[in-house]
């Protein structure tokens, strides 16, 4: 699984030379881990930048990239969909109707998964207002649990 810190670190002007993979996993707010493994799996659309000495060195249009990975795959974006999205953006033009289907069919299924998360909360809801009236009314012993016989 990959791994999404909660916050990313606030936007900041980038260094001349762009910023280390740890700056950029502090930057992103993915770990190290995962900014290599986006590489391995083809989800980058540009081959990031090396030192002379081999080191990763990402760029402004780098980190917006990581961004939208790291947001399609919290929202459940398969990484083979992610990696076929990278492949049409990285062909450049003349592909953004198959982008734009790639996109359109994600965002329904996102959208059926919201609205069964609608109907998991009204039952979650409904048994926090069942138990706040039985503590309110006193009776909250009198609450349905399982009997071991």
């Amino acid at each position: 699984m990959l791994e999404v810190k909660s916050k990313p670190a606030p936007a900041r002007p980038l260094p001349d030379a762009g910023l280390s993979i740890a700056e950029a996993a502090r930057s992103t707010g993915v770990s190290v881990h995962t900014l290599r493994y986006y590489e391995r799996a083809g989800l980058v659309v540009t081959p990031i930048d090396r030192t002379h000495g081999g080191r990763r060195r990402y760029d402004q249009e780098d980190l917006k990239w990581i961004g939208i990975c790291t947001r399609l795959r919290a929202t459940g974006m398969p990484i083979k969909a992610i990696r076929r999205y990278a492949q049409l953006v990285s062909a450049g033009p003349g592909n953004e109707q198959e982008r734009l289907a790639l996109l359109e069919g994600h965002r329904a299924d996102v959208t059926a998964k919201l609205a069964q998360t609608r109907e998991h909360l009204k039952l979650i809801d409904h048994k926090i207002d069942v138990y706040r009236g039985r503590v309110a009314a006193g009776d909250a012993d009198q609450l349905w649990a399982p009997r071991r016989a």
